[in-house]
């Protein structure tokens, strides 16, 4: 048996017949990052034995058996995987189960689909997507090409007693197949040119501009989009590795300007994409991922239905994640390379866990990688923790004693193609909301110590007070390979200038600059409203006479707030799932955020932004005495004052801080700020009804934020 990240069990059928069933456990047991289920282990055993006697049943025994086969960058994993005669067998097994699912049939072919248009070395070969449902008593009695003509099988179904005359079909059926390349485990990923090709279909349709933040006139972004471009055209001419930062207020469009890079880049003019010169745009926010992947891929689903072509909404996804991912699979696949434990503090590649490509080297496919919200990154310390405990769970790779930040990382990743490669970095000022988030000095921190070859164009914006807390010139200042370029700061047209006054306004309220707050406030009420309350009702009454149409309504809360209960609002839960359900689902249904019942926090709408909003200001931010106050809830009794008294403390308030910043920039058209009263009842005894709402935590900040001027409803 061979080990491999990619997978926590593989050999030849030889030696896995060989191998006692005990020890193929123990394989699958200790390859397992984190405690196993007892089910998992039932299925594991019951999936061993039955390959046993599969396999045994061959006269041929030349091939090889891989069980939990992760698909690069799509963090997927198939139950078991054959390669055999030249032939991909793609099995799923459903231990125990008589009946045959829909469902299960669709996420067997969704692995062939994936292994087809992102797996390099399944590209060209036949890929037999099968079911098992161990106590089904029939069995698929055709093999027949699926409608997608690629080579991928129309899914086989059978129960365990009939897979080895369905593994026999398929080899009567394709009996001269080349064979599969020796390197298959640890193929690069590579999306194939269909992919890519759907992929532009899709985002040509530019769906994701309702739900993205985007005001910057055409002329900026295109100057901008321009400008990266000819970057990227420079370095590859020159063989460089180059590093440019995109700054925008909230609102820009640093979001569009991404997707947009990575559609020209891989296209550049031509109605085909240009050969190995791809580019990815890259998200460690997940909820933006799903969210800009279901809206893509739901509208490119509507179309086909209109020109009645068929297709199912997972096609259109599979589509989409060509072009849009989330970044810790990326880090994830680069971390599949390298040789572990990491030994005196250097990151090597491990020849034995990842194929040179002539060009990419040990790197990526991608020449180009988009980084959005790039000053969100992890600190060193929280990606080394991350890695060493095996992800938030424990149930990740393990990487003990990991030597770099998450920047630091991404760049390492792009510096092992041997030719060229750009990094793009879309970043937002004071956007860092979660703990050990390094901000954007991280970056230029790894690039000054670790990658001094790498040349650096940044934005003069840069060096503002929100970017580094204004110490970007200093750290720059040493550095010879910096060119600034006024063109990668995106600019607001002045006809629509609100994003750019919004964003002073909130800037200036939250610095406590009341005069300035209220300039702006009086430029832009009249066009922009922001209106102040102490009723919940009086807030949706406001917010549903302001709607029409289709547009965008939501309640906002930061994830530190803790006593919205008694006021009807159910913080909305933190799975990407049920944030494509708030920002997507239209207002009849109820998981909908126009329902404005359930609350997003912070960590759900950064990147995104609906029309018209609900900021429900809770007693984790208080006005005291002229200045803020921050305080945690013990999830019990009582808020708990952070004192800034250590370094994670004072970080801490950064964060919360920030997380005001971005609640307030998350709307088009207008919000409403909901102060609450608290609760101004006593029991009989004179002790507060609620000691955890109590008047005096929200009645500074509503004095505050109405001394500003805001109207009050």
């Amino acid at each position: 048996m061979n080990k491999s990240p990619r997978c926590l069990y593989n050999n030849t059928f030889a030696g896995f017949i060989s191998d006692q069933e005990e020890t193929i456990l123990g394989s699958l047991v200790d390859g397992y990052h984190g405690a196993v289920q007892t089910t998992q282990i039932d299925a594991w055993t019951g999936e061993i034995s039955i390959m046993k006697s599969v396999l045994s049943l061959l006269e041929d025994r030349d091939g090889r058996i891989i069980f939990e086969y992760d698909i690069p960058r799509l963090g997927k994993r198939i139950d078991v995987v054959l390669l055999y005669k030249g032939i991909v067998f793609c099995v799923e097994f459903k231990v125990g189960e008589s009946q045959i699912l829909e469902s299960d049939v669709d996420q067997v072919l969704d692995y062939a689909l994936d292994l087809k248009n992102f797996h390099k070395y399944s590209e060209d070969k036949v890929i037999v997507p099968m079911l098992v449902a161990t106590a089904y008593k029939s069995s698929s009695k055709d093999v027949l090409m699926s409608v997608y003509d690629d080579h991928v099988i129309n899914p086989l179904v059978t129960g365990q007693a009939g897979l080895h005359d369905i593994i026999k079909l398929v080899l009567q059926r394709f009996p001269n197949e080349t064979p599969v390349n020796l390197n298959w485990i640890i193929s690069p990923y590579a999306p194939t040119p269909t992919i890519i090709e759907a992929a532009r279909t899709l985002y040509e349709s530019h769906s994701v501009e309702n739900i993205t933040r985007h005001e910057a006139d055409k002329v900026s972004t295109d100057k901008t989009i321009d400008e990266i471009l000819k970057i990227i055209r420079y370095s590859k001419e020159h063989g460089e590795k180059s590093i440019c930062f995109v700054t925008g207020v909230p609102g820009a469009g640093k979001t569009l300007v991404g997707l947009d890079v990575a559609i020209k880049q891989t296209y550049q003019g031509h109605d085909e994409p240009v050969k190995d010169e791809g580019a990815v745009y890259l998200s460690g926010n997940g909820p933006l991922v799903a969210v800009l992947t279901e809206a893509l891929a739901q509208d490119n689903l509507k179309r086909c239905r209109e020109r009645n072509e068929k297709k199912k909404l997972t096609d259109s996804r599979r589509e989409v994640s060509k072009s849009i991912q989330i970044i810790h699979r990326y880090r994830d696949n680069m971390l599949a390379k390298i040789k572990n434990p990491v030994e005196n503090g250097v990151l090597e590649i491990d020849p034995a866990k990842a194929v040179k490509m002539d060009e990419a080297g040990y790197g990526e496919v991608e020449h180009v990688a988009i980084f959005d919200e790039a000053q969100r990154s992890w600190t060193h310390k929280r990606i080394a923790d991350y890695l060493k405990r095996g992800g938030t769970y424990g149930n990740k790779l393990k990487v003990p004693n990991f030597p770099m930040s998450e920047a630091a990382f991404l760049i390492w990743s792009l510096d092992q193609r041997e030719d060229w490669a750009t990094i793009v970095c879309l970043v937002g000022g004071g956007q860092e909301i979660n703990t050990g988030e390094a901000g954007i000095s991280e970056w230029i921190k790894a690039l000054n110590e670790r990658f001094p070859q790498w040349k650096i164009y940044i934005s003069p914006k840069l060096t503002d007070a929100e970017y580094a807390e204004g110490k970007v010139d200093e750290l720059l200042k040493d550095n010879t390979n910096v060119t600034y370029v006024e063109s990668l700061h995106l600019a607001v047209s002045l006809r629509s200038y609100r994003a750019e006054k919004l964003s002073a306004f909130v800037h200036n309220l939250l610095a406590l600059d009341r005069d300035a707050a209220a300039e702006i406030y009086n430029e832009i009420k009249d066009k922009y409203p922001i209106v102040l309350t102490r009723d919940m009702a009086k807030a949706r009454k406001w917010i549903h006479e302001k709607a029409r149409g289709t547009e965008r309504t939501g309640v906002l809360v930061t994830k530190e707030s803790a006593r919205f209960k008694p006021m009807a609002i159910h913080i909305l839960p933190s799975d990407e799932e049920n944030a494509v359900h708030w920002f997507l689902d239209d207002k009849e249904n109820t998981r909908s955020s126009n329902y404005l019942e359930d609350a997003a926090t912070e960590i759900q709408v950064q990147g995104l932004e609906l029309d018209y909003t609900c900021l429900l200001w809770d007693a984790d931010m208080r006005y005291e005495n002229g200045t803020w106050h921050f305080y945690r809830f013990n999830g019990q009794t009582r808020w708990i004052e952070q004192t800034g008294n250590t370094e994670s403390n004072r970080d801490l308030i950064k964060y919360m801080l920030n997380a005001y910043r971005v609640l307030m920039t998350r709307a088009r058209a207008g919000m409403v700020i909901c102060v609450p009263e608290g609760n101004p009842n006593k029991t009989p005894n004179g002790f507060w009804e609620d000691s955890t709402r109590q008047p005096a935590f929200y009645d500074g900040t509503y004095r505050y934020l109405k001394s500003i001027g805001l109207e009050e409803i």
